[in-house]
């Protein structure tokens, strides 16, 4: 009997050790892997898809065209932590990250230019409340095309390309190439004259202070930056569309500004009604000499009318856009905003789209780069960069996801691509493995039309090996911090590729590149929070969930 009891004993003691020890690995394992940067592998979930550098299997390139939807085959792997329950209503368009591709399968990577600001805009509002952006709202191309860069200025023609290359800090062995384009830039006195339909929510879900009061805000901002000849109309929409004023010239301000204070909120949302109405006053104005845009300041929220889908809303205005008629969406608030819905609008309306956080940001858009706003002056911006065969085993190109356009359709005039507005940059990475041969690395091609044009003219640039930095710190500070920022946001958005990169190295890259400009620290210090745990992250199961700490979900 004395033997049984020992043999118990010893039974209980090492089931509590055990126990013990599992528990003491749950509560501060997460700290354990701290001291090693922040992964994307551990800001995903179990389920996100994996693929080490060297795995070759995603490297067939899938073919589309420009606008098409991309939503992954079946369910979407899952998000890595999205930063509030899917019940609040805010919504994004999931994309599939670019696959490494064999250039013995596809040598061609064809792209429409991007210039919108939006997803950058929401990572910023995200964190700044405390927690994650949902991996589905993250596109690479709209953080790195939300900072300036300096490239050179045209000599001729509206833009110039830029190249440069160096050896990638995340993936051994492989080199970033950077295809970076700056528009001209024109002055105030040298603007077209501007037709702007204003188009402002006013249904209840606008009732906050981050919502109709800062639209309003941001109106009056644009209306301050407007030249005196230049006009412009407000309609609003909530259960029904109202012409408050019709085309008003930008002097009368004083009675811009008290149609602009009338505003209020309450009611449905009726978007469809209210763009087709804003687009009959802007096609009035239209013409090759005139700026004629319509500008959408909404949550995205859109509940009644006729045109409830972005589809069926752009249907009944194709022909306005055809005219020459452009679309600003400018993005508000949060609990039941419509990111996917804004974005679709502004690709297929010919126009770009921003997420205004702040009366910053409002100044941002609507003064410092009104220019670029406003005026196109470049319209279906397609890039396509051939890769030499010789010299390249294969290419990943980092965003642009739903800007692909099918390689057979680069020299389509037909088929829609991207604006770029005066003053814009647009910058593109590709992360690069080369084989060790050849002298060439990349022939690049823009094409693109002048805004009223309808035959496109194309340009073509080389890149040699030659033209590579040996190490990342002799490139410029531009290609330093665009790299920290890709890199970030292919991590927070759960890329395979990206699946062993480390925020760790995008913080101190990025440090290191600020150059003293406000907005690279401002990210430096973002990506901070980040990486030191502070946010709060929610479940994205569909039981009701509560709230966990950064560090508690996601190991460094």
């Amino acid at each position: 009997m004395k033997g049984s009891g020992a043999i118990s004993k010893v039974v209980v003691f090492t089931l509590a050790a055990v126990v013990l020890l599992v528990g003491a690995v749950t509560l501060f394992g997460d700290n354990f892997r701290a001291l090693f940067g922040a992964r994307a592998a551990a800001l995903g979930s179990s389920d996100a898809v994996s693929a080490s550098p060297g795995d070759y299997r995603l490297s067939r390139k899938t073919m589309r065209t420009f606008a098409e939807n991309n939503a992954y085959d079946g369910a979407a792997p899952a998000a890595p932590l999205a930063a509030e329950p899917r019940s609040a209503g805010n919504t994004h368009a999931a994309e599939r990250p670019n696959p490494f591709t064999l250039t013995s399968e596809d040598a061609l990577s064809t792209f429409a230019v991007d210039v919108d600001t939006a997803s950058y805009a929401l990572f910023r509002r995200y964190v700044s409340g405390g927690s994650l952006p949902p991996r589905d709202s993250v596109r690479v191309e709209e953080w790195v095309n939300y900072f300036k860069y300096r490239l050179p200025a045209p000599e001729q023609g509206d833009f110039r390309v830029d190249l440069e290359g160096a050896p990638s800090p995340f993936t051994p062995g492989r080199q970033l190439l950077k295809v970076g384009l700056q528009a001209r830039k024109i002055g105030k006195s040298q603007r077209k004259p501007t037709h702007l339909v204003f188009l402002a929510d006013t249904s209840g879900s606008m009732d906050a202070p981050d919502k109709l009061p800062l639209a309003q805000r941001a109106m009056k901002l644009m209306v301050d930056g407007l030249n005196e000849e230049d006009t412009v109309a407000l309609v609003t929409y909530a259960g029904s569309v109202r012409d408050v004023l019709p085309p008003t010239p930008a002097s009368e301000r004083r009675k811009l500004f008290e149609a602009i204070d009338s505003l209020t909120a309450g009611g449905g949302t009726a978007m469809g009604s209210g763009l087709e109405i804003a687009y009959q006053h802007a096609a009035r104005k239209a013409g090759p000499d005139v700026v004629s845009r319509v500008i959408v300041l909404t949550d995205g929220d859109t509940n009644l009318g006729r045109n409830v889908t972005a589809e069926a809303m752009l249907e009944s205005i194709r022909g306005y856009v055809q005219e020459g008629v452009t679309l600003s969406t400018i993005g508000l608030g949060m609990g039941n905003y419509r990111d996917d819905l804004m974005e679709k609008l502004a690709n297929k309306g010919n126009g770009n789209c921003f997420y205004i956080d702040s009366d910053r940001e409002a100044r941002r858009v609507f003064q410092e780069q009104l220019a670029g706003t406003l005026e196109v002056i470049a319209k279906d911006v397609k890039v396509q960069v051939e890769f030499d065969k010789t010299a390249v085993r294969g290419y990943r190109l980092i965003g642009y996801e739903n800007r692909d356009i099918a390689d057979r359709d680069f020299r389509d005039d037909k088929v829609d691509a991207g604006e770029i507005g005066a003053g814009h940059t647009v910058t593109a990475l590709y992360e690069v493995e080369l084989t060790g041969e050849g002298t060439n690395v990349a022939t690049v091609r823009v094409r693109a039309k002048t805004p009223a044009g309808s035959e496109a003219a194309e340009q073509t640039f080389s890149f040699a090996r030659a033209e590579l930095h040996d190490d990342l710190d002799d490139a410029s500070a531009d290609l330093r911090f665009a790299t920290a920022v890709a890199g970030t946001a292919d991590i927070l958005r759960g890329a395979p590729q990206a699946s062993d990169w480390s925020l760790a190295v995008a913080e101190e890259l990025a440090e290191n590149a600020t150059d003293g400009l406000e907005d690279r620290e401002e990210f430096v210090s973002l990506l901070r929070q980040v990486r030191e745990g502070k946010l709060q992250t929610v479940s994205t199961s569909d039981r009701p969930s509560r709230m966990k700490s950064f560090a508690e979900n996601n190991a460094y």
